[in-house]
């Protein structure tokens, strides 16, 4: 079962999580995929691959590194004429992962076993993709952005960034957070599934759980903050905690500042 599934992930036939309004959130996990990926760790013994004499990677043989360039269906899985990008300089993509046509890949980065990134996505340098992340269409993930990996347990959701979404540079989205479709988080924004955000538009505050990690309202421009901490001894150490604030809606301002130029895709 596990090759199969693998297979599937890889050519975007199936994914760890998909869009279902029934869902928390808007999205359903699927266990079957985790259960297979999860398999191929499970068998420890390793192979090596040499990608031309450049690169040399040793890991699980249920692991591959994604076949990117070789194979009669390399530009038809990467959509018809128009396929990805992969720039040299030292990224690895493992098999199981599905890029979109049009997906640019900025090195180094790695991209985990499971992901799934949709097409004309923007994958800047030193970003991590983790397991089983879902990566929408004509997202730009900045340079140094960590998306966190979810395996265990099976029905957790994963790190889901909508299509649209504008993801800062340094920015680091774990535990499930979901990312809302169009949102822009600004650079060093840190979210996890039990974060609490700060909506100053609408004076409330947005949290999530370990059931249901928390979800970044769509179009929300989100940025780094600080709150200050309760109790003497933080007060006479001024001290504060990092938050994350709701600052506007998206508009027409926020999209000429974010907007890729469409030649680098």
């Amino acid at each position: 079962m596990t090759a199969p599934i693998l297979a599937d992930l890889d050519a975007g036939r199936r994914r760890a999580a998909v869009p279902d309004p029934a869902a928390p959130g808007g999205w359903r996990t699927d266990r079957e995929v985790k259960a297979a990926i999860l398999a191929c760790f499970r068998d420890r013994a390793t192979e090596a691959w040499d990608l031309g004499g450049v690169l040399r990677f040793r890991d699980r043989v249920g692991l591959p590194p994604k076949a990117l360039l070789d194979g009669p269906d390399a530009d038809v899985a990467a959509g018809a004429g128009r396929p990805w990008r992969i720039v040299p300089g030292g990224t690895s993509v493992r098999a199981g992962v599905y890029l979109g046509p049009g997906v640019v890949v900025m090195p180094p980065s790695f991209v985990n076993v499971g992901a799934w990134i949709g097409e004309d996505t923007m994958v800047d340098s030193h970003v991590l993709v983790g397991s089983c992340a879902q990566v929408g269409a004509r997202v730009h993930l900045s340079a140094g952005v960590t998306i966190g990996g979810v395996l265990e347990p099976a029905g957790a959701r994963p790190v889901i960034v909508e299509g649209g979404a504008f993801v800062g540079a340094g920015c680091s989205l774990l535990e499930g957070v979901l990312i809302g479709a169009g949102a822009v988080l600004g650079t060093g924004v840190v979210l996890t599934g039990t974060s609490r955000l700060y909506d100053l538009v609408r004076d409330r505050v947005i949290t999530g759980t370990p059931d249901e990690p928390l979800v970044v309202p769509p179009g929300a421009v989100v940025v780094p903050g600080t709150r200050s901490l309760a109790g003497e001894f933080a007060a006479a150490h001024g001290l504060s905690v990092s938050v994350a604030l709701l600052v506007k809606d998206r508009d027409t301002g926020t999209d000429a500042r974010v907007t890729l130029e469409d030649a680098l895709r």
